[in-house]
């Protein structure tokens, strides 16, 4: 009877361990969380604008989230830049065709240290395009308890994106020189994490 307790317990610990080994998963609290974007408007100022909903998920240790990962979805049609008819003309096919391709995606592929913070690669999906993009992360605000006793953790990525790597082509000639739209788009989301219980 003992010798057939030990064969299970060896057969059994190699499967248990890795599931021990897995980071926390968060979840992305979306109304405490961001997405948005700025880009060059007639060579002469800056066009901000941002997602209002968002969602998805993560795993990581606040102690050493390199061992991490995590997947944020976009509702594309939740643009805002404060002109509904421009809006309107970036939900189009001249752009991101909402239609046709209504959520953008970020899935993590590593996460490495730099400086302070840290190096985020994975892919970001745009209008059926998926290209590499490195976002810079701040470090995690030190974790804390809500009111209602959950752990909550943040922080705030950027990353500079060519649009029309993503098919995002549209444009027009200034009579005086130059384009309407600037193809260097800044992205910054902050995000707002919640420890799953």
């Amino acid at each position: 009877m003992l010798r057939g307790t030990f064969a299970l317990a060896v057969c059994v610990c190699p499967l248990a361990l890795p599931l021990a080994a897995q980071p926390p998963e968060w979840r992305i609290d979306a109304s405490h969380s961001a997405a948005q974007f700025t880009v060059r408007h007639m060579m002469v100022s800056n066009v901000r604008g941002h997602f209002g909903k968002l969602s998805g998920s993560a795993r990581f240790d606040a102690a050493d989230p390199t061992q991490g990962s995590i997947d944020v979805t976009i509702d594309v049609s939740s643009i805002d830049t404060r002109e509904p008819k421009r809006d309107a003309h970036l939900k189009s096919a001249d752009f991101f065709e909402v239609e046709k391709y209504p959520t953008m995606t970020f899935k993590s592929k590593r996460i490495e240290r730099s400086g302070s913070g840290y190096r985020l690669t994975g892919d970001l999906t745009i209008r059926g395009t998926t290209r590499e993009v490195v976002f810079d992360v701040e470090p995690l605000a030190p974790e804390i308890k809500d009111g209602r006793g959950g752990v909550r953790t943040g922080s705030t990525a950027t990353a500079r994106i060519n649009r029309k790597d993503f098919g995002l082509t549209w444009n027009r000639a200034i009579e005086t020189g130059g384009l309407v739209v600037g193809d260097e788009v800044t992205i910054t989301v902050d995000l707002q994490f919640i420890r799953k219980l």
